[in-house]
Parts: structure tokens; sequence; C-alpha cells
């Protein structure tokens, strides 16, 4: 490694100070946004200014990385052995010809080397392009061809998806094929290694294909800035601190993967865990996180509501902090886990162009079906379409000055960065704020709609339909009505076991009723799958063209219920 990890270095002063400024106010959120500051650098490196300084210190030999497969088996990482792999694993790319601002395609699972790669394309200066395996060779083209990719790193299972791909070089984890080198040839380099120069805080880190839930993807670039020392907030957010032992369930190749995987436990100090499942399996997961004991624990919603119909209580689980992102979470299933184990868990919210933005940190009164408030760094305000300051509009992060962890922009399909311009950057996500400053998601900007002149918001419904107990999933939307405008259609998943039928329809009705006014309530309700993006969000741009196709049609759905269907509700 190089001098610039010792821990007098200005970089990693300047970081630490700031991070020890959220422990030191963990649980005094006021303390903490009012003596917070996002830490200035010129150059920054994180795996070297941060991460090898950790290796060096106190913590050398903490697990900085726990894997643990379904299989049987795990594998160990001290943080000083993975400082000294992930030093060799640079030698190597650099010796294949990956230079400061090439791009590396990763495309590989929750096994250690990830972590290295990460790593060591963070210290040569490279720029990771974080890729699911579930992207198709079309995906993969587009990706390729857009971030300007030259160099690729996956399995040996998914090589044959890069077929007709040119790269400057290619490089496999597991299995020998013919034109790839081996990740293990790696472990044989040096394992000193000196940088060719200094990183500039705004040199790019990261490349990320947002998950497309309405449009082509969008290319977000986060900075060697933006995305490690951003990470800052979410770390206050899920409440780590040093030795913390952190699972969260998140692919690797989306954002949620570097924010809680990465960044946020490593800038605590705390391991990352990871169970390495072929297919979810809910008794499998809980097993491993009462095994490894795990302290802190973030989970998508879809999970959550998967693990609320275990019995959580039979799992001696030795968690002190529970969080969800991703979706908003419904209030009742977090009741449930609640009930379980007696922890509430704690809703936050971001986006892959920034860090977590709002949360409900620890030891703060928690408002079930709020996302919570501004974190510290972060400067938010709601804003009608005319930039008017609104009780409830589209959530807006000020500008003057950004915070640390946006964004400097998107990537145009020519290579160039799109900067923020303007006093404001739009999120895109309808927000309400009350007076105690608690934000509660409403929807996305195109979501949200109006029947019979009342604003909807399809979240609200949704988190009403799941309290149901047959109900596991669901999305509302709009369906065209000619008095109405429209009227509220639920598309629904039922828990395993149970079947569509008439009387469940009708079941669900009768609990919409009790749970919603009258003007609020779902009309329509269908029995089907959900679309989804890879990364697991819902289609609902989709939902809402194909109901307009079908009722432009005339025709009805197959495992479609109406109201009107239903004497005894009348």
């Amino acid at each position: 490694m190089t001098s610039s990890a010792a821990t007098g270095s200005s970089a990693y002063q300047r970081f630490l100070a700031a991070r020890d400024t959220l422990l030191k106010y963990r649980e005094d959120y006021a303390a903490a946004c009012a003596n917070f500051q996002w830490p200035e650098f010129q150059h920054f490196n994180w795996a070297l200014d941060w991460f090898d300084a950790i290796a060096q210190g106190p913590r050398r030999d903490q697990i900085a990385l726990w894997v643990m497969y379904e299989q049987g088996g795990e594998e160990r990482l001290t943080f000083a052995e993975l400082s000294e792999r992930s030093s060799r694993i640079a030698n190597f790319f650099r010796s294949l010809g990956v230079r400061r601002g090439d791009r590396i395609m990763l495309m590989l699972g929750n096994v250690p080397q990830l972590w290295e790669s990460i790593l060591a394309a963070m210290k040569l200066g490279a720029v990771v392009v974080p890729t699911t395996t579930l992207v198709t060779q079309d995906d993969i083209s587009d990706r390729i061809l857009r971030g300007n990719v030259r160099h690729i790193i996956t399995t040996a299972d998914f090589a044959s998806k890069f077929d007709n791909v040119t790269a400057l070089s290619r490089v496999t984890v597991g299995g020998s094929i013919p034109g790839w080198r081996s990740f293990h040839e790696g472990y044989a380099f040096p394992a000193a290694f000196t940088a060719d120069g200094d990183t500039k805080a705004s040199d790019p880190l990261q490349l990320y294909f947002t998950s497309g839930t309405t449009s082509k993807p969008k290319v977000v670039l986060h900075t060697h800035a933006s995305y490690p020392a951003g990470h800052l907030s979410t770390m206050y957010w899920i409440g780590l601190q040093p030795g913390d032992v952190h699972c969260n369930l998140s692919s690797p190749g989306w954002a949620k993967h570097a924010w809680s995987c990465v960044f946020a436990p490593w800038n605590a100090e705390a391991t990352v865990f990871a169970y390495n499942q072929a297919r979810f399996n809910a008794a499998g997961l809980l097993n491993a996180l009462v095994r490894a004991g795990v302290t802190t624990f973030c989970a998508p919603p879809t999970v959550w509501r998967m693990l609320a119909q275990e019995d959580l209580s039979a799992y001696k689980v030795k968690f002190r902090e529970l969080v969800s992102a991703g979706e908003p979470l419904n209030p009742e299933v977090i009741e449930r886990i609640r009930d379980a184990w007696g922890i509430t868990i704690r809703d936050g919210y971001g986006q892959t162009e920034t860090t977590a933005q709002l949360g409900n940190s620890p030891g703060q009164s928690l408002k079930l079906g709020s996302v919570g408030r501004p974190l510290p760094g972060y400067k938010l305000v709601l804003l009608d379409i005319d930039d008017q300051e609104v009780e409830e509009g589209e959530l807006c992060i000020r500008l003057n000055p950004a915070p640390l962890a946006l964004m400097p922009g998107y990537q145009d399909d020519r290579g160039n960065v799109q900067r923020l311009t303007g006093p404001i950057y739009r999120t895109g996500d309808v927000m309400s704020r009350d007076a105690d400053d608690y934000f509660t998601f409403v929807g996305r900007a195109d979501d949200v709609f109006k029947a019979s002149d009342y604003r909807i918001s399809p979240f609200e419904l949704e988190s009403a339909l799941v309290e149901h107990p047959d109900v596991v999933e669901c999305a509302v939307v709009p369906s065209p009505d000619p008095i109405r405008t429209a009227i509220p259609k639920a598309f629904v998943i039922l828990r395993s076991g149970v079947e569509p039928s008439r009387d469940l329809a009708l079941s669900i009705f009768q609990h919409i009723r009790k749970a919603l006014a009258p003007y609020k309530r779902i009309r329509r309700i269908e029995f089907a799958d959900l679309p989804k993006t890879i990364s697991g969000k819902i289609r609902r741009v989709q939902l809402r063209k194909a109901e307009a196709l079908h009722v432009e049609s005339g025709q009805r759905v197959q495992m479609e219920y109406r109201e009107e269907d239903f004497p005894e509700l009348r």
C-alpha cells in the first residue's frame, strides 16, 4: 500500500472526524444534524486512505468480510487479509492493462472476489460498472457500449454471455475458460501496492444503470467522494457501530449493495456478512443470521413480508438494529416483526443517485408509515411543479451547496457527464411532511393519479391491502373510467397455498371497505403476477398501460373481480 494509507494523512483525518461526529451523536438526531459536515477533499481514495488504514490499526484482525454458503462452508477475511489480497489483485489487474479511468464490468455474486475486485479497482483509480448476473446479452451489450467498458470480470458460468463482446481483458472466477485469465492468478502477485498518483475526489468511481421502471436505464456516475464518503449518512441511518456484524440483503450490481454491503458498514469498521443462497429461503436465512450473530440487518420490503410469514419467535437473533429500504415498508409488517422480536424496523429512503437521504435514525421517536427525517448533511424540500414549497410535493435536494453524496450527474451515450445545474435536484418521488419534519412517501410522481378529482397514492392503498392475511404483495394503478376519470385497481399476489376465488375477492373487498375511506376504495381486483425490473421494483407503468388497453378493448380479463359483481357489498 502507499503512504497515503497512513493514519496521519489529511484525507484520513477529515473522513475520520466526520465519521466520529456521527458515531458520537448516534442517538442525538438534532446534535448530529447541527454538528455534522461533509468532509472536504481535493484528493481521496477510500480503499487506500480509509480501508487500508483500518487494516493497519487496532481492528486489523477483526473480520471484515464473512461469506457463508447454504450448501456448507464459509470464508472469513480480516481487514488486514482483505487489504493485502485486494492489493495483490490490483497489481494483477494492472498487469492486464487496467489503467486509471478504465471501466471494469463486474458481474459476480456474493463471493469474496467481488469485494476484492471493488477495492482493487478503487486502488487503481479504475471505474467499476456493477452488473447483476440477471442481465441478458442485450443488456450487457448496451452497458458495455454506453459504459465504455474495457475489462470484464465474471464467473465461468456467465462467461458465455460475453462471447460477442470485445474487451481488453477478461477475467473469470472459478473454472478455466479459453481466452480468459483466472482471477486466482492474482493471488501470486506482490502484496505491496503503489498507486500511480493521487486520486482526485472528483474522479469517477462507479457507473450504475438505473433499473428503468419507466424508460431506458439512465447511467448514474458516482465519484471517489460521493459514494464512499457520502454513505456516512447511510451508516448513521442504519445505526452501525465499530465491531457490528451487518447483513444486508441486496444483489450485487445494484446501488443498495454498495450502500450496505461495502461503504456504510466499513465506514463504521463493522463486519460485512453475506449468506449465499441459490433461491431465497426464509428459514435458511434466519438460521444463518443466528449462527453469525448478526447485530444489524437490512432487507427490502419483499423480504420482510416473507419473513413475517415465519415463526420468528423461534429464532434467537441478536439484532440491535433492523432497517428497510428500496420501497416503503407497510406498517403492518413492521408491527409483526416488533411483536416477534421486540425491535421496530426503521424505514429509510434514498436513490441510486444519492445515499440515504431520509431515515428513522436510532433512538428517535418513530411514526409508522413515515420514512423519517432528513439525515445529516441533506437539505430537503417539497416543491410543486412551479418550484413553490408545499407540504406535499416532489422531494427535492437543494444544490447550493449540493450534498457530497449526490451524484455529479448522468452520463450520456457519448460518455459525457451531464452535470446537475440549477438550484434543485428533483427526485421524482412525491412525499408529504408533517409539523415534526417527518416525511411520508406518497408515490412516484408518475404513479399518483386522480379518481373523481381526488389524488390517490398507490402506496397508501397497497399498505391497506397487504393487511389482509392472504395478500403478500400488490400494486395499485388507475383503471380508466368514463365517469370518475379513473378508479383504483389492484393486482394481487397471494400467500403460498392460497388460491384465487370469488369468496377470497369478496373478503378482500370487505377488508378494504373497513380500511379505506370511500373515495379511496379499490374497485377492481385482479389476481396476477407483478411485472418487475431485474432489481425487483414493480413496473406500475407496464400495469397501467396493460389496464388501459384492456379497458379500451371492452374485454374483461381473466381472474378479475369487480366491486359491482358482489351484491353483498351494496
